[in-house]
């Protein structure tokens, strides 16, 4: 299945907490696509798969929980 490329503007806004139980952060991201995804093992880290389109953008990655 094809997927349809649509360039929108994505304001994200998030309230995060941090892992100590520190101050809260907040995030506001400017883009032209979002796509929420689980971090698989690999190794000894993660990984994330993106669309194939994106090879060569620069994307910024946000741990959500």
């Amino acid at each position: 299945m094809a997927q349809k490329e649509t360039k929108k503007r994505i304001i994200l806004s998030e309230k995060l907490h941090n892992t100590d139980g520190g101050t809260k952060v907040k995030l506001i991201v400017h883009g032209e696509e979002m796509v929420e995804r689980i971090v698989k093992r690999s190794g000894n880290s993660g990984r994330v798969y993106l669309p194939g389109v994106w090879v060569g953008s620069r994307v910024k990655i946000v741990r959500v929980e």
